[in-house]
């Protein structure tokens, strides 16, 4: 062992007289301890957070999104073909996109009315996973009819917003209603055809939630006068967090009027918000740490001159400069260090354990921090990420050696004579 260290780890000890100095120590230490867990538990919810909403937007919306400049695309079974046949390209379905009005009678809501293909859909979106009542099959399947002299209806799936909204069940019977009907002598009559509700899905976003209503492709061509044409066509990619790489091919490749755009450049916003959030979090929270580095500069400033004789006497048996600076900074460093390892091990135990003591808590004072009708949580999110760790970690061991550098060169420029003169 270098006889710095062990000096400096005999300055750590405490005496009667420097019980002081110790206290200061520790309150240095926990408040490093302190900052490096709250950064390991606020960046691991913030991050559960952004997965989360991550898996809701790619639960409803593909991959990539192709379209057309203008009109619709045609001979669309072509086109998918060449899309799938592209590297890092897994499933293509078609699908319409309108705008319409659902009315129930007493009730009229603005939605968006998608057509998809019920046989490919469920290879790129996860609709059929937040299905709660219903299955996509029943949208391309003749339904009963509501009564023997009714015609069979199609179906439509709608969101649970929706639903409670327009007061809908499974099984009722809605009209969707489009702007672009027919024009005749008296003016524009909307088009109309009644549909029936054979399911309800539930993303857990409010957004999707509340505006959008599925109905199967064939209906949707026929409803809204489309022919053999389709709005575009959605893909399912291998890396979710390479579509902008493969959007930019798919123009390349396809050119003009076709264009691709991925799901991080039709949700830049959000995912900006969050991003930008993370990192004031990290700045904030790293505010932390700074004033536990200027409890540990305190600290040392103290033992120096509490060791001023003993600098003296290291001087006067031959310790450099380098030496005497090597000292003080090891005795930052190790509360310094210290605080990092007892901040990472707890920050850690909470962050992965943070479900379970949250709900704990709600159990015992009967408080809801999230309620899951306002949030649309079903649990907690909390995802540790191993970079954030080390980064957090890394970044609390500098904090802690660029406070001792001061301190430490005081130490070391001390003149031995100066130093005994009143001893």
């Amino acid at each position: 062992m270098p006889y710095e260290l062990f000096i400096a780890l005999r300055y750590l000890k405490a005496k009667r007289k420097s019980a002081f100095i110790s206290i200061i120590t520790l309150i240095s230490t926990a408040g490093v301890a302190l900052g490096v867990m709250a950064l390991i538990v606020v960046l691991a919810v913030m991050t559960g957070f952004e997965s989360d909403l991550k898996e809701k937007i790619l639960g409803t919306n593909a991959h990539i999104v192709v379209l057309k400049s203008g009109d619709g695309i045609g001979k669309y079974q072509q086109l998918m073909d060449r899309l799938k046949g592209m590297p890092g390209v897994e499933a293509a379905t078609p699908f319409i996109y309108s705008q319409v009005m659902l009315s129930t009678g007493r009730n009229v809501s603005g939605v968006v009315l998608r057509g998809i293909d019920p046989k490919s859909d469920p290879q790129v979106t996860n609709l059929s996973k937040a299905l709660k009542e219903g299955k996509l099959s029943d949208l391309e399947r003749e339904n009963t009819p509501l009564a023997s002299q009714e015609p069979a209806l199609p179906g439509i799936i709608i969101g649970k917003e929706l639903a409670r909204t327009l007061n809908l069940f499974v099984g009722d019977r809605i009209s969707v209603v489009s702007p672009l009907g027919t024009m005749t002598p008296l003016g524009m009559i909307p088009k109309m055809k009644p549909f029936k509700v054979v399911g309800v899905f539930n993303t857990g976003m409010f957004e999707y939630d509340s505006t959008l209503a599925y109905v199967g492709l064939h209906e949707a061509q026929s409803f809204l006068s489309m022919g053999e044409t389709v709005t575009g066509i959605q893909l399912r990619v291998r890396d979710v967090y390479q579509t902008g790489l493969l959007a930019r091919e798919i123009n390349r490749s396809l050119g003009f009027p076709f264009f691709a755009r991925d799901w991080m450049e039709m949700n830049k916003n959000i995912l900006f918000a969050l991003r930008t959030e993370k990192v004031v979090m990290f700045i904030i929270l790293t505010l932390i740490v700074l004033v536990a580095a200027f409890g540990i500069a305190s600290t040392l400033f103290m033992v120096v001159l509490e060791k001023t004789k003993d600098i003296a006497i290291l001087k006067s048996m031959g310790a450099t400069n380098r030496s005497i600076m090597r000292i003080f900074v090891a005795e930052g460093l190790i509360v310094g260090i210290a605080g990092t390892l007892i901040g990472g091990l707890s920050g850690l135990l909470l962050a992965l354990n943070l479900e379970r003591l949250v709900s704990l808590v709600q159990k015992v004072t009967g408080f809801q921090f999230f309620s899951k009708d306002v949030y649309y949580l079903d649990r907690f999110p909390s995802q540790v990420v191993s970079t954030d760790v080390i980064l957090i970690s890394v970044t609390a061991v500098i904090i802690s050696f660029v406070a001792t550098l001061y301190p430490a060169w005081q130490a070391a420029k001390m003149s031995p004579a100066e130093a005994l003169r009143y001893e």
